[in-house]
């Protein structure tokens, strides 16, 4: 008999190993808990400087408001403004002579009240444009509402229209602005659906009309209809009065109140269509509702004011780069930073050339071209080329 070898010690298993059953033992990794996954830092970061941008627009916005209401023609002392503040609040303070308080309460704080006003709305349509359209490079001249709102005006300027008196112009403005962005939705929608890049296509050719029809009416106009038009697409705030302040105020808190409601779904349309209609999200009617205060949002601003670009696309992008796509943040923001962004530009308007004022409109265009620019740089750099 061959004898048994003496038994050696077993083998004992490795870390990180386990016995199986059966007739053979199995090696097998055993499984250590895992760890409980972070917070992202980006997250957190992010809200932390949304808070933060909050902060210093308002910051700056407030020192804009002081300083548009002292500097001008007629200059007013910081606390001479403050005094007169207080005393129509009934806080105390003291009223100031007779030309004073009417350059203060007359000219300019509805000045200020308008640029807010328009800022704030040219701001949120473009967040909502860039958020609809799924392009950072989008802003709301692209469905046709400042061209259609141009034909409008022009339209009455040229034919000496004065059915509403003063109001005449502004309604006009408002009214065919509203009606190309419909006409617009209307041609692009095909099969009870609309795309993104039918719409694109449709408010250029939309574009490419107005713009034929405002050459023909500048083409009948007269000398001082022609000035007068001139001076209307350039955009400005000289003309600004409390009647205009109501006149574009319903309109733009009605959009500035909605349009937040659609942050969330907007985040989800920001993954794609087909993932936000598994997740709940009705594409189509969002793309409606969204595109009506687009509309509105945009067409009270021209109607007041002319055309003034590059707000709507300079502002919510900035925001974006800064503290992420997260459409909670973006669109208060975006409506705050634009109101900041107009107050500056018009004060620079009617003081650098003192006492000329430059056109608002040529100022924001001067100064946003260059970051569009840089802007399609970036991207193209960004995704290799665009093919």
């Amino acid at each position: 008999m061959t004898p048994n070898p003496s038994p050696g010690p077993s083998p004992s298993p490795s870390p990180g190993t386990g016995t199986g059953t059966g007739t053979g033992t199995q090696l097998t990794p055993a499984r250590s808990p895992a760890p409980p996954a972070p917070v992202p830092p980006t997250r957190r970061g992010g809200r932390g400087t949304a808070w933060l941008l909050t902060a210093a627009m308002a910051t700056a916005l407030t020192l804009l408001v002081l300083a548009s209401a002292r500097l001008g023609a007629y200059p007013l002392a910081l606390g001479d403004v403050l005094g007169s503040i207080q005393h129509r609040i009934g806080l105390g303070g003291a009223a100031l002579d007779r030309v004073g308080e009417s350059v203060l309460w007359n000219v300019r704080f509805p000045r200020i009240v308008l640029a807010l006003l328009v800022g704030a709305s040219l701001g949120c349509a473009g967040a909502l444009m860039q958020g609809v359209f799924g392009n950072p490079l989008a802003e709301p001249g692209v469905i046709g509402v400042s061209s259609g709102a141009a034909v409008g005006a022009v339209g009455c300027i040229s034919l000496g229209l004065d059915f509403l008196g003063n109001w005449t112009i502004p309604a006009a403005a408002f009214v065919s602005g509203l009606a190309t962005v419909l006409l617009v939705y209307g041609m692009s929608r095909s099969g009870g659906r609309s795309e993104v890049v039918t719409l694109i296509l449709t408010g250029i050719a939309v574009n490419a009309f107005t713009g034929a029809a405002i050459g023909l009416f500048i083409f009948l106009a007269d000398t001082a209809a022609i000035n007068q038009i001139t001076f209307w697409q350039l955009g400005s705030l000289a003309q600004a009065t409390w009647p205009k302040v109501l006149a574009v105020l319903p309109c733009t808190l009605l959009g500035l109140i909605v349009a937040p409601l659609y942050a969330r779904r907007l985040d989800l349309l920001a993954l794609g269509e087909r993932p936000a209609r598994h997740l709940g999200v009705d594409v189509e009617r969002l793309r409606i509702a969204l595109i009506l205060v687009i509309a509105l949002l945009t067409a009270a601003a021209v109607a007041v004011c002319g055309v003034i670009g590059f707000v709507g696309l300079v502002v919510p992008h900035l925001l974006r780069m800064a503290a992420g796509p997260g459409h909670r943040f973006l669109i208060p923001g975006s409506a705050l930073g634009g109101a900041t962004v107009l107050l500056a530009g018009d004060l620079a308007a009617r003081t650098v050339a003192a006492p000329a004022e430059l056109p608002l409109g040529v100022l924001t265009a001067f100064l946003g071209s260059p970051f569009f620019f840089w802007l399609l740089r970036r991207t193209r750099r960004r995704q290799g080329g665009w093919a």
